[in-house]
């Protein structure tokens, strides 16, 4: 334990005194240990303000470790302009938002593809992919970022991007996905931004970091539970059968 953190009864983990840099209690702080990566495709994180879990969360922690990202909470914006505080266009950015779409479902041999309203391969993958300026993640559960995806209609004017990742998720069993293409956001931040640059280490260094939080985590829920409980389940039906949750990649 840090010995800046300040002492606390069992079981209040919110008294603990945070990183101002990731947000994470100091326990969980793995900061010392992130090493900058210079990205050219901008990185924008939108998280659904229920989403804000701080030891288990990875949206502050992939803003932090990318050079060219920002990380925003909140539901809804008037456009990506104002997000960014400039002038963009925003069909030079691409949107991660899995729906009911899946990699796996369509005629390509790609992991990263583009698609159209009806969930159908674009045309010229290569040249849309080639161009792109920014990325968005929305980061939440599936009724979270389907919240997101509703409440803010220019995303309608960007690239919709989904991902077919060959392994699931490296959260395990601390954080059940419903899909196999659920990806923690720092695992779809690397896994986008390493193919559309044609740089894996992006990825290769992303997921390092999110596996030295797992391990962080790991560690402390094993020498302070009562700061680290094991994750209650998430209760992921869809919200077709109006219960539940419905998780979102990102």
């Amino acid at each position: 334990m840090s010995k800046s953190a300040k002492p606390v009864a069992a079981g209040v983990a919110e008294e603990i005194e945070e990183c101002p840099r990731c947000g994470k209690p100091l326990p969980f702080c793995i900061c010392d240990s992130i090493a900058p990566i210079d990205n050219r495709i901008e990185l924008l994180i939108l998280q659904h303000p229920q989403e804000q879990d701080r030891t288990l969360g990875t949206a502050r922690l992939a803003a932090q470790q990318l050079t060219n990202a920002t990380h925003k909470v909140g539901l809804s914006w008037p456009s990506l302009s104002k997000i960014l505080g400039r002038e963009v266009d925003p069909q030079q950015w691409a949107i991660l938002y899995l729906g009911s779409a899946k990699v796996a479902d369509l005629a390509t041999d790609r992991d990263v593809v583009a698609i159209d309203r009806k969930g159908e391969l674009e045309e010229h993958q290569r040249g849309i992919l080639r161009d792109l300026e920014g990325v968005v993640l929305l980061d939440g559960t599936w009724s979270q970022a389907k919240a997101l995806w509703w409440r803010n209609a220019w995303m309608l004017k960007c690239r919709r991007i989904i991902l077919g990742p060959a392994k699931p998720s490296l959260y395990g069993k601390l954080r059940k996905e419903p899909r196999r293409d659920g990806l923690s956001t720092i695992e779809a931040a690397g896994m986008v931004l390493a193919r559309l640059e044609n740089r894996p280490e992006i990825e290769t260094q992303l997921n390092a970091t999110f596996q030295r939080m797992l391990t962080q985590y790991r560690d402390v829920q094993t020498t302070m539970p009562e700061l680290a409980p094991k994750p209650k389940k998430r209760d992921y039906r869809r919200p077709e059968n109006r219960r539940g949750k419905k998780y979102a990649s990102s």
